[in-house]
């Protein structure tokens, strides 16, 4: 089978600095699925949130790119031809955590490190009931 020079794979937070490429784990493994048409890899990433998944982008890239790529992190890949008899469907169950989140994550977490000029948040002064009235009021006001 020759490999079209272009494919699309689904890409989270597309064109961000946290990006994150749709896997579908088999065993200890992970598979990128590329598709030759852009309308069956929209296909697919609708049923993924159909799932509640978060909303992957159907993103054009060379098939030899991803395939080094795959080469590099250890992963399989999977081209999903355009206008066959393969119905690819997502999988019952989803991932708790990605990589990309599990990522971001840890560059939005302070561990023990703030900026010379701010001090660690303290424990707020007021009860969860007085703020509930100054809700209220606030709420009034408006």
């Amino acid at each position: 089978m020759i490999t079209p020079m272009r494919v699309f794979v689904l890409i989270f937070n597309a064109r961000t600095e946290n990006e994150g490429i749709h896997t579908i784990r088999e065993g200890d493994r992970n598979k990128i699925l590329m598709f030759e048409s852009e309308d069956d890899a929209t296909r697919f990433a609708l049923m993924l949130e159909a799932q509640d998944f978060p909303s992957p982008t159907p993103e054009p890239i060379d098939a030899e790119e991803i395939k080094e790529f795959c080469e590099t992190a250890g992963y399989e890949w999977e081209i999903i031809p355009e206008n066959s008899n393969l119905v690819v469907t997502p999988p019952e169950l989803n991932v708790e955590e990605t990589d990309w989140q599990a990522n971001a994550q840890k560059e939005d977490t302070v561990e023990d490190t703030f900026p010379l000029n701010q001090q660690p948040l303290e424990e707020p002064e007021l009860s969860d009931s007085e703020l509930e009235k100054m809700r209220r009021k606030l709420e009034g006001l408006l």
